[in-house]
């Protein structure tokens, strides 16, 4: 192994550790902010779902009844590791929560979780609570970049490349030096998990991957800090993440013009509640419907091209059991969109889980690996549909940049509709309190310490100038 490639797992850790609110530009901080909104209504809607209950009891027999971080859904108290692993399964439910594209990573998941939880128990303020989730979004995306599509043939990324995410996270945040940086990373890789085997059996174990990354990755950040070391090439040596989790790993990923280029700016926002590879095809649909001005009854066949991961992850889901694994199935979400005009939160439930009409419309679509999409992948995510109507027409529509991708944003307001969706789901929230939760997003990086998602008054507590004035 060269020098250069035993040097950039070391070159990643240093930068992390020594990354400070000031290097942020202003695109960071607010795309930050955004991204942490939009991760708190993800982990509202998951409230009373199956596996998010099972991690309460288990948080209540297991942890303590007090402490000093939140678990949102419930509102109760426990440690800052119960508060990780809850709030990082329930965010991972209903399908919402930000993607990465070109890593196949879901960071907010997993890091928010973390640094929140850490960030309660030490009092971080909203710019702590910032720099440490960009390092937890830098890392994690150049690590899910280094692993390559290989990975993710078998690896669910969010599982694996997400626990050193929130390594990196809450190292920051506890101010960990370059050295114990990388034992944070060491530690983390070690334990890194999630396979997608469980998608066949409609399973739970999504949101255990993520559970476990943020409460693992939390982990692991304090034991490092506390002296417990870890391997420094974790990600590169010769019995590492790489070597047994890749065939295509590239080394020079991990310090992609560190400082230059903010990956945490790259993430998507979550438009439809299903898998983020149904996206572009189901955005192409609903042009195409639109534009053709076509009903379902019109339709006899759908052609989805896709990339090959697309096939790799949503092809074994050809008649869904579950609500869960309907969001899986790219029939079922097309299905859905040409029924319904939307695959919104609302609309995966057992009532179209079995609606004959859904379940027959979704027997009508087709993957076909299409050689342009799948070299754009994972980089581009393109949309391309074709479209036989029952008198024999064809149609085709294609898309470039999904919705709620970089090159086309979900506005603030649009962020600000999706939460009220959100926390209305499952009742998590009153449309107050999120209005709350908005007005703190959006001042975050003025929030002297970030104690209480939901006390009253936080709103209040602003850093203030030598003068007592709000700032």
């Amino acid at each position: 192994m060269s020098e250069t490639t035993q040097d950039v797992t070391r070159d990643l850790a240093a930068f992390l550790a020594n990354l400070s609110f000031a290097m942020l530009p202003e695109e960071v901080v607010a795309r930050t902010e955004e991204l942490f909104l939009d991760w708190i209504a993800a982990a509202l809607a998951g409230k009373a779902a199956r596996p998010v209950v099972a991690l309460e009891r288990c948080a209540e027999t297991m942890g303590p009844t007090t402490g000093s971080s939140e678990i949102l859904v419930s509102r109760r108290r426990t440690s800052p590791l119960f508060a990780a692993l809850v709030n990082a399964a329930s965010s991972h439910v209903v399908e919402q929560d930000d993607v990465h594209n070109g890593s196949v990573f879901h960071p907010g998941t997993v890091v928010f979780p973390a640094v929140l939880a850490a960030g309660q128990s030490v009092g971080a303020s909203g710019p702590d609570l910032i720099t440490a989730v960009t390092a937890g979004y830098e890392a994690g995306i150049r690590i899910g970049e280094f692993l390559g599509r290989s990975h993710y043939r078998v690896f669910h990324t969010t599982g694996t490349a997400g626990t050193l995410a929130a390594a990196a996270g809450v190292a920051r945040l506890l101010k960990l030096d370059a050295d114990t940086m990388l034992h944070a990373l060491g530690n983390a890789g070690t334990q890194a998990a999630g396979l997608w085997e469980f998608l066949r059996e409609g399973a739970d174990s999504k949101q255990l991957h993520t559970a476990k990354a943020a409460a693992d990755g939390l982990l692991s950040a304090y034991v490092a800090g506390d002296g417990l070391t870890g391997a420094h090439q974790i990600l590169t040596g010769n019995q590492g993440m790489a070597a047994g989790m890749s065939v295509d790993a590239d080394p020079g990923r991990l310090a992609d013009q560190l400082g230059q280029r903010w990956a945490l700016t790259e993430t998507s926002f979550k438009y439809h509640a299903s898998c983020r590879h149904t996206h572009p095809a189901a955005d192409a649909l609903g042009e195409l419907m639109h534009s053709h001005r076509l009903g379902p009854q019109d339709i006899a066949r759908v052609d989805a091209h896709v990339h090959q991961a697309a096939i790799d992850v949503l092809g074994p889901v050809r008649e869904p059991r579950t609500v869960h694994q309907a969001k899986f199935c790219m029939g079922f979400v097309l299905a859905l969109m040409a029924v319904r005009g939307r695959a919104g939160v609302d609309d995966f439930d057992d009532a179209a889980l079995h609606d004959p009409l859904i379940r027959d419309w979704s027997r009508r679509v087709v993957m076909v690996c299409d050689p342009e999409v799948d070299a754009a992948y994972p980089q581009r995510w393109l949309g391309k549909v074709s479209v036989t109507t029952r008198d024999g027409r064809v149609y085709d529509e294609r898309i470039d940049a999904p919705k709620g991708d970089p090159d086309n944003p979900l506005s603030r307001s649009e962020l600000e509709d999706k939460a009220l969706r959100l926390a209305a789901f499952r009742q998590a929230a009153t449309p107050d309190e999120v209005r709350d939760l908005i007005g703190l997003a959006w001042s975050l990086r003025d929030i002297e310490r970030v104690d209480s998602i939901f006390a009253p008054g936080l709103h209040a507590r602003r850093k203030q100038d030598a003068a007592g004035v709000v700032v």
